[in-house]
């Protein structure tokens, strides 16, 4: 049986995620909860015929510095997380994919964040054009496996998600780290 929500207000409205103050009750004990409420992000490990991976280097102001990682965005409201990975993969590296392949979902940080991420493989790229949001400032740059992982191994990648993404990939593909 899960634990009662008693109440619950909304503290902070914003564009990519909202903040509630949730009061719950699990049995005789009551608690407050902060909980950031996000639709969830398309992750992509795009994967081109020659076996390299796309990555996109981009400024993190909440890391301070500017981190290698695979192409990712936000879902809109009851968006496919598929759609959303097609759509993340043309504006960020140019390419659509002629196959995507979930390969795994994950929560972020459950104890105060609901967003969950859906990392796609894509392999049968197709080049186009990038099609950047005003506020993406962004690096595209092709790698191998063997270096991406040489690049996680020496903290050169340390978002999770790119983490994640790249093993699981890699080891679809035959590539382990």
């Amino acid at each position: 049986m899960k634990p009662e929500i008693i109440s619950s207000e909304k503290i902070y409205n914003g564009k990519i995620f909202d903040i509630s103050l949730d009061r719950i009750r699990e049995g005789e004990i009551e608690y407050e909860r902060e909980i950031v409420s996000h639709y969830g992000s398309a992750v992509i490990v795009p994967v081109y015929a020659d076996e390299t991976v796309a990555l996109v280097k981009q400024y993190r102001h909440a890391a301070g510095k500017y981190l290698w990682e695979i192409p990712a965005g936000s879902l809109e409201k009851d968006e496919n997380p598929e759609e959303g990975a097609r759509r993340e993969l043309e504006e960020e590296v140019g390419a659509t994919a002629g196959n995507l392949e979930l390969l795994s979902k994950f929560y972020v940080s459950p104890g105060f964040l609901s967003e969950k991420m859906f990392v796609f493989l894509a392999t049968d790229l197709m080049e186009t054009a990038q099609n950047l949001e005003a506020d993406e400032l962004i690096e595209t740059e092709k790698f191998t496996f063997e270096q991406a992982f040489e690049m996680i191994r020496q903290n050169e990648i340390e978002d999770a998600k790119t983490i994640v993404g790249l093993i699981l990939a890699g080891a679809k593909l035959g590539f382990n780290l």
